[in-house]
């Protein structure tokens, strides 16, 4: 059974993208990391789009999936419509399709534009030396701050999910991966954890730290701290995990 939700100003070209869909496996040309999900570039008249291949989930998810939650998918489309609504960059959504049988969750898939950028946040942790370094670091923060601000709070805030391109005035971001996100007002602790995933470099938090401490009018100090910590914290749980997941494999060998 397969089911699909395509945007209206997309409604002309849905033969195209139930092909596209449907020929997932043997068209199209891959695109970034292939570990978890599947990406793919297709044309579609003008335009390049993404699509995003969602593997099928364990046994437990399928029928989570196919009674009692919204897919990954389908919440990527309506967070995507939802940040377009609320002014936020993120590429134009353009449909999602699902595949289930009468009792499990199987394939699904989530279309949006490519979006051609310049960097994403990752660059900026590993090359110190790229052009305008602090001040796209500033502007993320401010990008980041407008976020909060809106209610909008991205767990997956990391740094391979906010795609950067420059402008004549600055910087545009936009924001990828959306399956997680929440929309409620955000205290202060929440708002500066979401920052502590996105780089192990303390002078990049001090950088952050500062602009968002211009933005919000809080103390400097307050704000590194408590982003300094809750960075040390994620970087802890992920290197155990590792450590975990390793230990794991050896005695499965």
């Amino acid at each position: 059974m397969k089911y699909s939700e395509i945007k209206a100003e997309f409604q002309s070209h849905k033969l195209v993208l139930d092909d596209i869909v449907k020929n997932f496996d043997t068209k199209g040309e891959p695109f970034g990391n292939q570990d978890r999900n599947s990406l793919k570039l297709f044309n579609l008249d003008e335009k390049v789009i993404n699509v995003k291949s969602f593997r099928i989930p364990n046994i437990i998810n399928q029928i989570a999936y196919r009674f009692l939650r919204k897919s990954k998918a389908q919440r990527s489309y309506e967070y995507a419509n939802k940040l377009k609504t609320l002014q936020v960059g993120t590429p134009e959504p353009i449909a999602f399709y699902e595949y289930k049988t009468p009792f499990l969750f199987k394939k699904s898939y989530y279309i949006s534009e490519q979006i051609d950028c310049d960097l994403t946040y990752r660059e900026l942790t590993t090359d110190f030396n790229y052009p305008d370094h602090e001040n796209i670091l500033r502007a993320f923060s401010r990008f980041s701050f407008d976020l909060h601000e809106k209610g909008i709070h991205f767990l997956d805030h990391s740094p391979g999910n906010t795609l950067i391109k420059k402008n004549d005035k600055g910087y545009d971001f936009y924001l990828v991966d959306l399956n997680r996100m929440e929309f409620k007002p955000l205290d202060f602790e929440t708002r500066i954890k979401n920052f502590s995933k996105l780089t192990i470099h303390k002078s990049m938090v001090e950088v952050m730290s500062d602009e968002y401490a211009k933005c919000t009018g809080e103390d400097y100090n307050r704000i590194f701290n408590l982003m300094w910590k809750e960075t040390e914290a994620f970087q802890n749980r992920y290197h155990r995990k590792r450590r975990l997941k390793k230990k794991l494999k050896f005695w499965k060998k």
